[in-house]
């Protein structure tokens, strides 16, 4: 599987590995975001707050795995910035989740009936995934850059000939 993504996304065995670990985090993240709007839906809340709250609570499992296994060489910077940063990218994702929510539900229940939610749902998180990916790969866990380090040793020898 690693070659079929390094070959198709032209990256190498490192971001792949780092891409499959993001696919993981994000499939438990999943499981509880659909596990819990179903719930919800069951208990007679709408859509929207239920897709939100859902997805909030995936978001939250997914910052702590991601910080702590996909992204864990930036576990050296300060987590409550990365947590803010985070934060963003996935409320952005969930503005676009919850656009194509609603844009789909309605098409999939006049297909399907009451549970018309659920491949729309399936089809908001396909996409929001790359979004996700993406702006956290280089925003949120990017990796800092060493300060220029300057040889004091070799400055010193230099004025001593």
């Amino acid at each position: 599987m690693i070659g079929m993504l390094e070959s198709s996304l032209r990256i190498g065995p490192k971001e792949s590995r780092r891409f499959l670990r993001f696919l993981t985090v994000g499939a438990g993240g999943t499981i509880i975001d659909f596990s819990m709007l179903s719930f919800l839906k069951l208990l007679g809340l709408s859509t929207l707050p239920a897709n939100t709250l859902s997805f909030l609570a995936g978001v939250f499992n997914n910052f702590v795995w991601n910080r702590l296994w996909t992204f864990s060489e930036a576990r050296g910077q300060r987590w409550n910035n990365q947590f803010i940063s985070f934060v963003t990218v996935s409320l952005i994702g969930l503005l676009l989740n919850n656009t194509l929510m609603l844009l789909l539900e309605a098409p999939f229940e006049s297909w399907i009936g009451y549970w018309g939610y659920i491949p729309s749902k399936a089809f908001a998180t396909g996409i929001v995934v790359f979004w996700n990916y993406f702006a956290n790969r280089f925003w949120t866990f990017r990796a800092k850059r060493k300060p220029y380090e300057y040889n004091y040793l070799s400055i010193s020898n230099q004025n001593r000939t």
